[in-house]
């Protein structure tokens, strides 16, 4: 018989809590940034993940 323990991680993370912290801080009028700037939490570590890609595409195109 398996013991073996899955354990998975549904939760929403911590680009999800800032995402909404910052959506309430705005509807609030809390802040008054714009939306930009509020969907930060989202599109910066997506472009930072693009452009670390397209290094290691160029670096990998480089070195054939």
């Amino acid at each position: 018989m398996s013991d073996s323990k899955s354990s998975s991680s549904n939760g929403v993370g911590f680009v999800g809590l800032l995402t909404v912290l910052f959506i309430g801080l705005k509807l609030t009028n809390y802040i008054d940034w714009s939306w930009w700037w509020v969907l930060s939490a989202i599109w910066i570590p997506a472009a930072l993940v693009a452009v670390i890609l397209v290094l290691v595409l160029i670096s990998q195109w480089l070195n054939d």
